[in-house]
C-alpha cells in the first residue's frame, strides 16, 4: 500500500497521542474507521510495540497484546500503585482473579457476547468470587497443580489469599484498603479497574462494565487463542448446572 507523506504524519500524530494517553476520541476515531490507509498505518505502528488498537463507542484505545509490550502493566507497578507495600504475588493473582470474575458476571456464558445485566453490586461480586473459589477447592491438590501449569495461574495461592481475608461483617462500612477484608480488597480492585477504564460506578457500591471492557472481553477473553480457555474453566460448573436443569425440565 502506498502512503502519502501527509497520511504518514497524520497517522503518526494519532499514534503519539495513543502512546501518551492510551486513548483518543471523536474525530480521530472517525478517521480510523473511515480511512483504510490511516487505519493500516496505525495498526502497523501498534504491532511494532506488541499492541492492538480497538474501537469502543467514540474512543480508540491502544491495548498491550503481550507482556513484551512496553505498555504492559508490570507487577511491580501494580503493587506500588494499588496494593500494600508488602504485597506479594498472591495479592496480584487475586486482583486478576477478581477482575475476571467481575467481567464474566455480565455475560450469561463464556461464549456469549450478550451483556445480561446492568450492574453488579459489590456484595454480589464477593459472592461470585466465593463461588469460583469453591469451584477451585473442589479439585484435588494434584489437579490444581496440573491446572496451574495449564492456565499459568497459581490457583492455590488465590484460594489461600481469599480464605485468609477477614469475613465481612454486616455492620462493616465501606473500607479503603487499610485492612485485609474482602470488602476492602474489592475496593482496591475497583479503583484499579476504574483507572484502566474497565469499570464505572453507577450507584452506591454498584458497578458496570464500560464499552472498552465489552470490546476487550468479546474480542480477546472469549477467544481461546488469547485466554487459554480460562473463562470456560472458571464457568464450567455453571454451564454444567445449567445443562442439567434443562434436562430436568
Amino acid at each position: 500500500m502506498h502512503y502519502s507523506e501527509q497520511q504518514v504524519i497524520q497517522a503518526f500524530h494519532m499514534y503519539m497521542t495513543l502512546q501518551r494517553d492510551g486513548v483518543v476520541y471523536d474525530e480521530a476515531t472517525k478517521v480510523y474507521r473511515a480511512d483504510e490507509t490511516i487505519r493500516s498505518l496505525l495498526d502497523l505502528y501498534s504491532r511494532e510495540v506488541d499492541c492492538v488498537i480497538i474501537t469502543a463507542g467514540d474512543a480508540l484505545y491502544l491495548i498491550p497484546e503481550s507482556r513484551l509490550s512496553p505498555f504492559h502493566v508490570s507487577n511491580d507497578w501494580l503493587k506500588r500503585n494499588y496494593l500494600k507495600t508488602n504485597a506479594t504475588n498472591a495479592d496480584l493473582y487475586l486482583l486478576y482473579f477478581a477482575s475476571l470474575i467481575f467481567m464474566g458476571a455480565f455475560y450469561d456464558s463464556y461464549q456469549s457476547t450478550t451483556v445480561t445485566r446492568d450492574f453488579l453490586p459489590s456484595d454480589e461480586w464477593i459472592k461470585l468470587i466465593q463461588e469460583r473459589i469453591d469451584l477451585l477447592t473442589s479439585h484435588s491438590e494434584e489437579r490444581l497443580i496440573e491446572l496451574e501449569k495449564e492456565f499459568s495461574y497459581n490457583w492455590r495461592l488465590i484460594i489461600e489469599k481469599w480464605q485468609d481475608m477477614d469475613d465481612i461483617k454486616e455492620s462493616a462500612k465501606k473500607q479503603t484498603g487499610n485492612t485485609i477484608s474482602r470488602l476492602s480488597f474489592i475496593d482496591t480492585t475497583t479503583r484499579f479497574l476504574i483507572d484502566q477504564g474497565l469499570l464505572k460506578e453507577v450507584g452506591p457500591d454498584e458497578f458496570t462494565i464500560t464499552e472498552k471492557t465489552k470490546t476487550i472481553v468479546e474480542s480477546y477473553f472469549m477467544e481461546v487463542e488469547y485466554n487459554k480457555g480460562i473463562f470456560a474453566f472458571l464457568y464450567q460448573f455453571s454451564e454444567e448446572d445449567h445443562d442439567a436443569s434443562d434436562l430436568e425440565d
